[in-house]
């Protein structure tokens, strides 16, 4: 272990689902708790935390919570449901200038139990979109990946059966999982014939809404050394943003992962052709799909083909959001977190009956907003 290297040391999921017996705050910590143990620390340990997305939940009131006073480092930066990839971009950086030793980041939500996620889109995005998008009654966010999904079949001539491939592979995914909140069968026809949610997107395109969150550690090569479970190294990280409005978006087929994935993969010195794993947030069956594009694994407009013939299910060469995925093993408002704990245990080669083979190098890879961020994380156990 190198002195500037920088681990994933614990990794730990809040309850999922529909939580009605905790609050935000006491889900974290018994994530926190776990991810914790895993590492071989304790919460006394905690210099560095990491916590937004969780409305007035802040660092400040969740620190207090879980009895981490006066950090040396704080980060709620929000840049929507990838920034907990973002968060360990940052938690590398701040631990390798010496700002902080061990790096909490933190999620919780309970968008399902409280029924809030209208609410919240509601309320975030009126004041920015009311004069140029609202009165033309697109749908947020849905309708926003129905365009780009509309947009990716027009211009490259992906065809609905190929965007099937996605939401069929998380579910054969999700039967694997005990914790995935949707096991039962899906077949193209169930994908093909359910309801019409924003044209071309059915219901089988669209995410869950469920309750969930997690918390992973991360530190230093010398603290690392003490973990319980295999660390993680983060071999590369990046980061990027481009556009709010879907007015200003230049190109509707391309996301910031252009950009994440280049910083990420260069400062790794691996290429797309090095991954044996992808855990690529899929809240809707185009963002995968755009992610595999963007990051590399093929050209523009031929993910379509790329992904057919279950090339992304159990026993496909390309095995993609292994838990099932926010199609259908869980979606708490920001996958993010979790995208990044999958990837981890794939990594650590814990993953069970839905472990990848062979997996020496995972991605893990998040956006946010209305496709105007995204963060890719390059991992491998040493």
């Amino acid at each position: 272990m190198s002195k500037t290297d920088v681990y994933i040391v614990g990794a730990a999921e809040t309850p999922l689902g529909e939580v009605y017996d905790h609050s935000a705050y006491s889900m974290v910590a018994l994530a926190a708790h776990e991810a914790l143990d895993e590492a071989g620390l304790s919460i006394r340990d905690v210099d560095g935390l990491f916590i937004n997305y969780m409305g007035e939940e802040g660092t400040v009131q969740l620190g207090e919570y879980l009895g981490v006073y006066e950090p040396r480092y704080v980060d709620s930066t929000d840049v929507g449901g990838g920034t907990f990839l973002t968060f360990a971009h940052h938690a590398m950086l701040a631990i390798q200038e010496g700002r902080c030793e061990v790096a909490l980041i933190g999620y919780a939500s309970r968008q399902r139990s409280l029924r809030l996620r209208s609410a919240q889109w509601k309320q975030s995005v009126l004041n920015n979109m009311e004069q140029f998008e609202t009165p033309y009654g697109i749908p947020v966010p849905i309708g926003h990946f129905a365009m780009a999904t509309a947009r990716h079949m027009y211009q490259f001539g992906t065809t609905r059966e190929q965007l099937a491939e996605i939401p069929l592979a998380a579910r054969k995914w999700a039967q694997l999982n005990p914790k995935a909140w949707h096991r039962d069968p899906l077949t193209l026809d169930d994908v093909m014939n359910s309801r019409m949610i924003a044209d071309p997107m059915r219901r089988h395109d669209c995410c869950l809404i469920t309750d969930g969150g997690g918390v992973v550690i991360v530190t230093g090569a010398d603290r690392a050394r003490d973990a319980r479970k295999k660390p993680v190294r983060v071999l590369g990280a990046g980061e990027s943003q481009r556009t709010w409005h879907i007015s200003q978006i230049p190109d509707i087929v391309e996301t910031p992962a252009v950009e994440s994935g280049r910083d990420a993969f260069g400062m790794a010195g691996v290429a797309p052709a090095d991954v044996d794993v992808l855990q690529a947030y899929d809240a809707f069956t185009i963002t995968p799909l755009l992610a595999i594009e963007d990051l590399g694994f093929c050209e523009k407009g031929e993910v379509g083909a790329f992904v057919q013939g279950g090339r992304t299910a159990p026993g496909g060469d390309f095995p993609l959001n292994t838990s099932g995925g926010g199609l259908s093993y869980c979606h708490p408002g920001a996958l993010g977190m979790l995208v990044l704990i999958e990837a981890v245990r794939q990594a650590r080669g814990e993953a069970g009956a839905r472990q990848a083979p062979d997996v020496e190098i995972a991605v893990a890879h998040g956006i946010g907003g209305l496709m105007s961020s995204a963060a890719t994380l390059i991992l491998a156990c040493d």
